[in-house]
């Protein structure tokens, strides 16, 4: 498949995967834009592979997972060194890291998050939360980061963009709390959970529902906190692609906002931004671009030096 059909594939899987991050890609310029795209394709090719998902929907039991991770690390590494895979995704995966030198150590390090799930794995402590999002998410904003310009070697700036991948991910999480439960899973630090009282086998139990809540509440406020980092490393970029990048902060604030307004509600139903609010804040952060006054500090952030 040549680079037009593969970006033509690519826009159809983030409009049908995503409609937020598809809304709020089209502020880039269009390279940038057609970059993002593909990345995108590759990255929720990998997340469906490793969840059983169809675009992220309708999660299923992967039966031999060890030996999909396989594969995808090996169509990844070929994808990046410039081969052909036969495999869509895969192959924009190639064509856009050739295309902005995205460094290999960060598809791989996406896909050790998408192992530690095939192996049962939960966390412990709250730097084990945040460095499992660091993995699934936190490397894909380094990657986009590069897509738009950044250098590999500007640590701070991705550091930055590390934070909204995390916050995108913990708005995730505590979205998802209830169906993730339904899948066997929990990413609630062991220790979150020791200090209310819940088992991670149990937290549905409806006798617990107003510490989970809370417990919740703990995830959205953690996210508020990447998302305002965030928007400081936005204020480095380009003005479509910071506009880009504020607009996908609001919007995916707003989940986690909502989240944790629906006071238990996320439990019973799934959270969602309107189109309405998604426009909002495409204007909303068009003057954000414009007067590009974001201040925030990293104190007391997990940042990837901590890394295992």
């Amino acid at each position: 498949m040549n680079r037009t059909n593969l970006v033509l594939s690519a826009r159809a899987s983030i409009e049908r995967g995503s409609k937020s991050f598809a809304r709020a890609s089209k502020l880039f310029a269009p390279q940038t834009r057609e970059r993002a795209w593909l990345l995108y394709f590759w990255c929720r090719a990998c997340d469906d592979l490793a969840d059983g998902q169809d675009h992220g929907h309708g999660m299923s039991t992967v039966t031999n997972p060890d030996k999909t991770i396989a594969a995808m690390r090996m169509m990844t590494t070929r994808a990046h060194g410039g081969e052909q895979t036969g495999n869509p995704p895969f192959d924009a995966f190639g064509v856009v890291a050739q295309e902005c030198g995205i460094p290999k150590r960060l598809a791989d390090d996406m896909i050790d998050g998408f192992a530690l799930d095939a192996r049962g794995w939960r966390p412990e402590t709250r730097d084990d939360l945040l460095q499992y999002c660091y993995h699934v998410a936190g490397t894909v904003g380094c990657m986009m980061a590069v897509v738009m310009g950044v250098s590999a070697r500007n640590h701070d700036l991705l550091d930055r963009a590390c934070d909204l991948g995390l916050a995108f991910q913990l708005a995730n999480i505590a979205r998802d709390v209830a169906e993730d439960a339904a899948a066997g899973r929990c990413y609630l630090p062991q220790e979150w959970l020791a200090e209310a009282g819940l088992e991670s086998d149990h937290v549905m139990d409806p006798d617990q529902r107003e510490a989970l809540v809370t417990l919740v509440a703990r995830l959205c406020d953690l996210a508020a906190d990447y998302e305002a980092s965030a928007r400081v490393g936005a204020a480095q970029l380009p003005f479509r692609s910071r506009w880009a990048v504020l607009a996908a902060a609001g919007i995916y604030g707003d989940i986690a906002r909502a989240v944790k307004a629906s006071n238990g509600g996320s439990l019973d139903h799934r959270i969602f931004t309107s189109k309405g609010q998604k426009l909002g804040w495409i204007m909303k952060a068009f003057g954000q671009a414009v007067v590009n006054s974001a201040r925030s500090d990293r104190a007391g952030l997990w940042t990837r030096d901590r890394l295992a």
